[in-house]
Parts: structure tokens; sequence; C-alpha cells
């Protein structure tokens, strides 16, 4: 079944297929196509040009292109001047396209004008790095020109001599476990997969219309969109993503026949097409790459559209497929197929290298003429993992009696729990059963008594997942050490670019407690208010009489209630002012028996989308909750709405025991702080320019540190400006170190960060820095310091600001003082005047989010009114 036929050189082949079949089309993207006999000549043209740039024989030439025409012909040049071809992922960041191309020792880059800027920036420390840019237009200079490479004759011409064992492509591995590994391959390797797998058993062949929606970097479509579809003679057409919509016309347009996917785009394809159908009465083969699919898609795909999904099973080290599924063999559910021709394939014990019996667990090991030559300079990891031959995959499987292997984990993924050993696939396996769960992924979490646990996280539906039938599932279906210890909701699965979850990477993700040890839970607490239980307290004897602000108690009469009314207070002096009467009041053993209604307007948001006027006396409420702690029952605070006076404050106060109540026409609310479903909670949605400039300001320890990651890895920050009060001569060590801890973190997103010493505390200074930011100011984070004189930094943050176009406002104050407890005075004052700005900033149009980070003090913290938390409509990290 061996087509041994296609393995040979590549030039070779151009040349026969330029004369055999001339203007066949052979590649098109969505900008136009190249026909063979082209192919054969512009790369013929492209390889002489390489070697006038100084590309020598066996060299590294880097492809740093997305999916385009421009791609398959770079690998074709660089093959023709027997150098060796680098595919590089586009989307790396700064630091690992340096790491990549050092690596690597690349002498040339390839590349596209979207990425020519990024190249520019790892010129200075490698100037022996020559540049080849695509496009119509004028190459820059310094720069070679692409098309006129591949339309003009070469100073010198393609060697065209390679021979088919030596080096010709280095591709990286994923990086899931570490740095990226450059696995060496030769031609005659890298074609073996077409005469092994795609041409003998999937049929491939030169009447086939290949659709190609995957990276074109990665090692599946380095070995069929490119070589097996040369080997062959047939045409393929190249998509630049995996939009479902986009590959429904593409099949209807080209009359597909041949198409690969991970298991994700199947899914959405099906949603897509279901209605309407795919339109591709000539597709035949819908091969899917990266992990199997659930056996519920393999049955809708089926049912929908009357295509198989052929799931395979292959690697980058063994150049390409180890397993398959034939298109009219035999299926197993979960089964990835068997080995494919020329491969031996034995399961052993990781442990003593003893092959298993069928059925039995055992580690995948390959014998085979493509396995790979080694890890480029790592001898050590090479020797790891090759032995006599044999290539060590990592991978755990079982075989069936019929040789069929079903995958069921890596070794380095096994969780072990307590002793029992957990694979995550098989969890993962009842979970995406589940009505409503798109995705699903499994991760050990380190446990201090069992070593690690299970945890889930799942991707919703449209419908949303019930977390309760989920739970039921995992335990009907699973031994009772397997069933995860928590759900998360998350909005995406980490995944390499060929649909291998990153498992570890999970860990980290923005995500939604749903289910913990039986209990539903949500991570996002919101301020509630509510009508309270009325009446409660009986009315006060005698009445009740009011206290002017400011000068001394009365001494007589004493009546049941005293009222003291919070004035206007411009200055902001009203808070300390109040305080210090309030425990003047609470200090005068003749006021033992009678309660203290402490009365303000405008200082609290009592109803969806009201404004805080009275900014200043929003600290009041998070200073008299301290008081209130001490002394239960004495004092009332009561914020009047604009149509409620000072008799209503005195007669809510008559009638129930609430610490803090709301007037808002005519009724009495409450505040509870109460959790937010999971199912509603806002998710981040931030549209941060990447050119913009994120402002932070506050100690990095923390919240800040995790916050500002967040804006880089979710929203796509890329600048970063940290504000203090501090120099770099009076920072501590710990400033220092949490800055350099977030600069090298920013490094691997590819970003900035710069300090510059202002306090936003001094309203003249933060003006001047503003005036002088050398970009567009796109979002800013204010991590208060509690200190009642350093509220004002906030304050001017949002007066200054409010010009400027910002996608978010957001502070983050100690969920310390949520319950007002003893020694969280000042925590409880900062928390409710940043909750008070950001319902005023969103009264007024202006984005805002209010966040109180950390656990609340009381255990019954859903109870206690809050003085700070994040309204339900902002977005929470």
């Amino acid at each position: 079944m061996l087509r041994t036929d296609v393995i040979r050189p590549l030039h070779e082949l151009l040349a026969e297929h330029a004369d055999r079949l001339g203007e066949k089309t052979a590649f098109h993207d969505a900008r136009g196509s190249v026909t063979y006999a082209a192919l054969e000549r512009r790369t013929r043209l492209l390889a002489g040009h390489l070697a006038a740039l100084g590309l020598e024989r066996g060299d590294s030439a880097a492809l740093y292109l997305g999916n385009c025409l421009e791609t398959v012909e770079s690998h074709l040049a660089i093959a023709r001047s027997s150098a060796v071809g680098v595919p590089l992922n586009p989307h790396s960041t700064d630091a690992e396209l340096a790491y990549l191309l050092d690596d690597s020792d690349a002498r040339v880059v390839i590349t596209d004008p979207a990425h020519l800027d990024q190249i520019r920036r790892m010129l200075p420390q490698r100037p022996r790095l020559a540049v080849v840019v695509t496009g119509d237009g004028p190459a820059p200079p310094g720069v070679a020109s692409f098309e006129s490479m591949a339309a003009t004759e070469p100073p010198v011409p393609a060697r065209d001599d390679a021979g088919l064992d030596d080096p010709a492509w280095m591709l990286y591995t994923s990086g899931t476990t570490g740095r990226p590994k450059g696995v060496l391959s030769t031609h005659r390797k890298s074609m073996w997969g077409t005469a092994a797998s795609y041409a003998p058993l999937l049929g491939l062949c030169e009447s086939d219309r290949v659709l190609w929606p995957m990276p074109m970097f990665h090692m599946v479509a380095h070995n069929l969109c490119v070589l097996g579809v040369v080997a062959v003679g047939a045409t393929a057409r190249i998509l630049d993503g995996l939009a479902a919509g986009d590959i429904v016309e593409a099949l209807r347009e080209e009359r597909s026949t041949f198409l690969v996917g991970v298991p994700t785009m199947y899914h959405q394809l099906l949603e897509t097409a279901r209605e309407t159908g795919l339109g591709a009465p000539e597709l035949r083969i819908c091969m899917v790459a990266g992990s199997a699919c659930a056996a519920s898609l393999h049955h809708d795909f089926e049912d929908a559209f009357g295509i198989r999904l052929l799931d395979s099973y292959g690697s980058t080290e063994t150049g390409g497929p180890i397993t398959a599924n034939l298109p009219d063999g035999p299926r197993f559910p979960g089964s990835c197929g068997i080995a494919v021709p020329g491969l031996t394939v034995r399961l052993t014990d990781p442990r003593t290298g003893e092959e298993v019996a069928d059925g039995e667990e055992g580690e995948i090991r390959v014998q085979s003429p493509a396995v790979m030559l080694g890890y480029h300079r790592q001898p050590e990891a090479t020797a790891t993992v090759l032995s006599d031959g044999w290539y060590r995959t990592g991978d755990l499987a079982r075989r069936n009696a019929s040789g069929f292997l079903t995958i069921t984990g890596r070794i380095k993924e096994l969780i072990i729990r307590g002793g029992e050993n957990i694979h995550p696939r098989e969890v993962e396996d009842v979970l995406i059963q589940v009505a409503g769960v798109a995705e699903a992924a499994v991760v050990g979490r380190p446990h201090p008594v069992l070593g690690e646990v299970p945890v889930a996280y799942v991707v919703p539906g449209p419908a949303g997942v019930d977390p309760g039938v989920l739970l039921a599932t995992c335990r009907e279906q699973l031994s009772y050490f397997k069933v995860p210890e928590e759900l998360y909701e998350v909005d995406r699965i980490p995944r390499t670019a060929i649909g291998k979850v990153t498992r570890q990477a999970l860990l980290d993700l923005p995500a939604r407690l749903r289910l913990a040890g039986g209990t539903f839970h949500a991570s996002l607490l919101a301020v509630d208010w509510q009508p309270p239980a009325l009446p409660v307290a009986p009315p006060p004897p005698d009445g009740w009489a009011m206290i002017e602000a400011g000068t001394d108690i009365p001494a007589a009469p004493i009546p049941g209630i005293a009222v003291l009314p919070c004035l206007p207070d411009p200055a902001g002096r009203a808070p300390v002012q109040v305080l210090e009467q309030v425990r003047q009041w609470l200090a005068d053993e003749r006021w033992e028996s009678s309660r203290l209604v402490v009365a303000t307007r405008g200082a609290v948001a009592a109803v969806p989308g009201e404004e805080v006027p009275d900014l200043a006396h929003a600290p009041l409420w998070g200073l008299l909750r301290t008081v209130q702690a001490d002394h239960p029952g004495r004092v009332v605070l009561v914020d009047l709405g604009p149509d409620a006076e000072l008799p209503d404050a005195a007669a809510v106060a008559a009638t129930t025991d609430e610490p803090a109540v709301a007037l808002r026409s005519g009724e009495a609310l409450v505040p509870r702080l109460a959790r937010v479903p999971a199912d509603t909670a806002p998710r981040p949605a931030l549209a941060l320019d990447p050119d913009g400039l994120v402002l932070l300001s506050g100690p990095l320890g923390g919240p800040g540190s995790v916050l500002a990651r967040q804006l880089m890895a979710e929203h796509g920050a890329r600048h970063l400006l940290l504000i203090g009060p501090g120099t770099a001569d009076t920072a501590d060590a710990a400033d220092e170190a949490d800055e350099a801890a977030l600069r090298a973190e920013a490094a691997e997103f590819g970003a900035t960060v710069t300090a510059e010493p202002c306090d936003p505390a001094d309203r003249d200074a933060l003006a001047a820095l503003l005036h002088r930011l050398p970009r567009p100011l796109t979002a800013v984070v204010q991590i208060a310091d509690p200190a009642p004189d350093r509220l004002q930094a906030a304050l001017h943050l949002h007066e200054l600001t409010q010009h400027h176009q910002l996608a978010a406002f957001a502070t983050i104050s100690s969920a310390a003082g949520l319950t007002g407890a003893p020694g969280h005075a000042d925590h409880a004052a900062a928390g409710a005047f940043l909750d008070a700005l950001a319902h005023h900033r969103r009264a007024h149009g202006l984005p805002a989010t209010s966040l109180a980070w950390g656990p609340p003090d009381a255990a019954d913290g859903l109870a206690a009114p809050p003085t700070c938390g994040a309204p339900p409509s902002s977005a929470s990290p």
C-alpha cells in the first residue's frame, strides 16, 4: 500500500507537473492563484535569489507568514536552495520570535508587511539576518522584495541538489510543557506521511481539491497541504482562518473533496451549516487533526451531512501520521485508528519498558522511517525520547484486539489523586456529552493532602449549562475520585494552533466558579438593594430630635431617636467631623438607650443607573460601618432621596433595626452583598487599543499585578505606564521586585512597561503628566491606598481623564472593609468612596468598575451591608 513513487526531490516533482499539468491551478488563496508551471518557475527563481542573499547550503531560513500562497512558495524555494526551512507561528510575541530566530540560527526570514516592523525590532541584535518581504509594492530599504525575486532571473541558479536524506526542515513543537524544540527532518522523512497515509489510506490524488483552513506553520500543513498536494499534483485552496462561515462558503465555491480541521472547527461547522447543509456534494474526506472528536460530534456530523469524521493521531517528532481511521473501514468510538503502513507501534509500561497486553494502558512508542533526526542542538532531550530507533511519545493509549488505538492521555498530564490515577481526557469525555457543553478540559491542581485533584473547565453553549447536571453525570459515570473538585465556566479553552489543550494555562484563565464540593458558587459579589422586613423595631416612646451638625450635643430632652444631618460639604471635611460627633454621642451615657440616625443625601446609589451626587459624603458610609460593628443597634445610616426629608429618616429608624437604609420614592431599601449568578455574570469585553496606553496607579503587589497581567493576556494591552508617589531612590525591595516581575511578564506578551514618579494625589503633577503622554490613554487602573488623604488620587484621575476616550476606568480596594469589621475603617471608607465614584461615572456615561478584592471578613458576609463592590453591570477580572 505504500506510495514510494512520491518520495522524490521536490524540484523533480515540480518539473514533471509543470510539463504534464501546466496551467492547472496548484494553490490559490483570497488574493490569487498559481499554476503548476508558474509554481515551478517562481520557486526556482526564488531559490536562486535566496542563495544570492547569502543563504548557504544547510543554513536555516525562517518563514514568518500567515496562510497565503507565499507560504507555500517559500517552503518549496527554501528546499530548492538546499537550505533548511523553519516555519514559525506568525502570532509570536517579540520574546518568542527572538528565541526562535536565535535557536534556529536563521540567516534569512521571509515575512509579510504586517509583520515587518516586528522583524525589524529583531535586527539590531541579529545583523546577519536578511529579510524578504511579500507584497506588491516596493520593499523598504535594506529589505528584499519577494515578488521581485519570484519574477526576475537571479544572479545564481537554484541549487536543486539536496539529497533526500539531507536535513530539510525544522518544525518547532508547540511548547506546551516548556520552550519549543526544533524538530529536524529530511526530505524523505517529510514525504513519508503522503507515501504511507495520505495517498494510500485517504486516497489523496491529482483530482482532489483540498480546502485548507489550518495554520500553515504546523506539521500537518507542511506535510499534507504543501508536500502532499505537490507530491500528487492536487489543488489546494488556502483559507486564512477557521471561521465556520468562510469554510462553508469555500466548500460550496471550490467543490472541495478533502478537508482537514480540529474538533472545535467541525463543531462550529456543524452549528453553522446544520440548517442549509454543507453544499459540498463532492466532499469525501473530513480528516480530524489535533485530538479525537467526541462520539456525539461524530454522530451528529454524519447524521447531518452523511460524511464521516476521520480521527487520526500523529506528532511532529514522527514526521506526521502514526495512526489513521479509513473512510470505509470499521469504527471504534474514541479510537484514532490503526498504525499506518511501514510504521510499528508498541504500547509499553512507562516504568519498565515492557509491552502491555491488548486492552491495557501503555505508553506509545513508534519506529518509523519518518521519525525525526533529533531536536536541534538538544542532544540530551533527543536521547530522552529516542532509543534504538524507537521514539517515546509520552502519550498513553489502549489497543484493542483489532489493532485500533484509543488515546487515554499523556504521562505528564496524569492526575494522581491520593495514589489513584486520573486521565483528564476520561473526565472530559463525560463532560462533553452533557447538554449545553461546547468544550471541556480538565487539569490537576495541587492539593495539600491528596497531592492533586481534578478541576474542570467548560465552555457553555448558547443555552448555557446546568452545573447540577454536570455533577450528577460525573458521579454516575466516574469513580468518586475522578469527579472534579471544582467546576469553572470559561469563555475559551486554551489550545495550540493544532487544537491540543494547553492544560496548565487553564489555571490562570479568568473563570467563573460554578460548583465546588457539591455547592454552587459564583466568585463575583455585588450590592443588591432590597426592601427590608418591616416593622421589626418598637417605636420610640418619646419621639425624635435633631442634632445640629458641628454643635454640642444637647443636654435635654433625651428622645428615643436623634437625627444628625450631613450638610453639603464641598471641602470634604464632613466625614471626619461627623465621625467625631458620632463618637461623642456614643460616649455620652445619657444617650445609651437612644438611636442616632446619621442622614446623608445622595451618598450611595440604591437604584439602577442612579448618580451619586455627593461624593464627599460617600466615605462616611464606610467609616460608620466600623462604628456600627462596635456599637450594634446604636447608629443607623439613612440616605435620603430627592423626595425624602429628615422626619422620614427618623420614621424609618423607628420601624426597622437595619443599620443602613436608603429612602427612594417612598420606599425603604437595604443593601445586601449577593452572589451574582454565574450564568449572568459580566464577561470581560474591553476593546483596548494595542497602540494606546494603560495607566496603573498604586502598588503592584496582589490585585495590581493580577489585573495588569489580565489586561495584557486577555485584552491586548501592550503599553503600561506605572505611576506613584515614590521614585527609584525611595522604592523598597518589594516594589522593585513587583515591577521587575511585571516587566518580565510583559515581555512575554510583547508589551512594554514604563514608570514615572507622579503622585496622583497631586492634581497639578498628574495634569502635567497626562498632558505629555506619548500615546492615547485607553484605560486607567487605580489600586487604592486606604489612607484618607489618598482618596483624592482616584478623584483626580476621574476628573482629569474625563475628556479621554477610555475603554475602562477601574478602581480596586480591599474587601477587608466590606462588613465593617473593627480595625478596617480606612478600607471601608475607601471602598464606599470608590463604589460611589463608579456609580457617579456610569450615570454620566463614563466607563467605571469598582472592585473590592479579597474575602469578606465575616463568615456571614452575604447578609452584611457592604461598603463597596462591583455593580452587576460592570466587568470584573
